[in-house]
């Protein structure tokens, strides 16, 4: 018996011991998560910092760069001033941007006004109207129009555009903020399809089940169901078309002209962006020149944060309601 006893003491030791063994692997496990699950928190928040940091670095520099021209200038000579002529010798230089900021704006609400219809007509087609099939051929065409690149577009409106306009209307040159805004408007026309049509799609079924039941028609549920609830989708749309619109440079330069008019539906005229990109090149380094042309860039940056801060107060305040 006491032989048996002992032969049976080191197998349960044995158990107990792989028992214990076995409770040990979950723990180890959890620790593995746990330390998988801090890491990816580290990760994400590292992006989130980095993202911040380069807003404020952006922010810095073109203040930094930016204000001492404004200083030499003075503010109001700068923003209101009619006249840039920044390399002229037998006058005073000039350093007005107003010409560059209506233009800018006249462009941006031209194409807007042009793009947003077109896309949202577009987007509730695809959403609710389209065949399938249909529906595929557009949106492929759509994406395709989404990468081509800016300077394609400029290629193509200065060489078949332009002299459209200018055999239409008798121009000496078809150049002209007409021919930018028309570029705008087609160039707006991918980020104002994909965000509506996505926002139209997320509309509950059963709001539009509820229209037609109390006898509304599908047109009629589509614009007063349907948009109405995926207003913010839209709204974000718009202020993605915006964006684009007002940051565009290098298809503007080809067909706008590139001169410091005064904007002129038929005037060749010249954009913030445009003239940045036009001049920065050639003004000699540490110039007053290139110092404004930090200048217009801080312009432009402030200009845009403006628009973003009111569309996005508008697309709050329509939430709440």
């Amino acid at each position: 018996m006491e032989m048996e006893n002992a032969l049976r003491a080191p197998a349960r030791s044995r158990t107990t011991e792989k028992k214990r063994g076995g409770g040990a692997a979950p723990g180890q496990k959890r620790g593995g998560r746990e330390a998988m699950e801090l890491f990816f928190h580290l990760l994400f928040l590292l992006c989130g910092t980095v993202a911040v940091a380069f807003v404020l670095f952006i922010s810095i520099y073109l203040i930094v760069s930016g204000l001492p021209a404004i200083r030499e200038i003075g503010l109001a000579d700068f923003l209101f001033g009619t006249t840039w002529a920044p390399t002229a010798t037998t006058v005073e230089p000039s350093y007005g941007i107003l010409p560059f900021i209506l233009t800018s704006v006249y462009g941006t609400a031209g194409a807007v006004l042009i793009g947003v219809p077109i896309g949202l007509m577009t987007a509730i087609f695809l959403a609710k109207v389209a065949p399938p099939r249909a529906a595929r051929v557009i949106k492929t065409a759509v994406e395709l129009l989404a990468g081509i690149p800016s300077v394609v577009y400029g290629l193509v409106g200065m060489i078949v555009l332009v002299p459209a306009i200018r055999d239409l209307f008798g121009l000496s040159s078809g150049a002209c903020l007409l021919a930018a805004i028309i570029v705008l408007a087609i160039m707006i026309l991918p980020s104002i399809i994909n965000v509506s049509e996505t926002a139209l799609r997320a509309v509950p079924q059963e709001y539009e089940e509820a229209s037609l039941a109390l006898g509304a028609t599908e047109i009629e549920t589509y614009f007063r169901v349907s948009l109405p609830a995926a207003g913010s989708g839209v709204a974000t749309a718009v202020v993605l078309g915006v964006g684009r619109a007002i940051g565009e440079a290098m298809a503007i330069i080809m067909v706008a002209g590139n001169v410091a008019n005064m904007p002129g539906l038929f005037t060749s005229v010249r954009f913030l962006t445009t003239a940045i990109a036009s001049e920065m090149s050639y003004a000699a380094y540490g110039s007053l020149q290139r110092n404004a042309l930090y200048s217009i860039g801080l312009v432009l940056f402030l200009f845009i944060m403006l628009i973003n801060v009111l569309l996005n107060v508008f697309i709050k305040n329509k939430k709440e309601d």
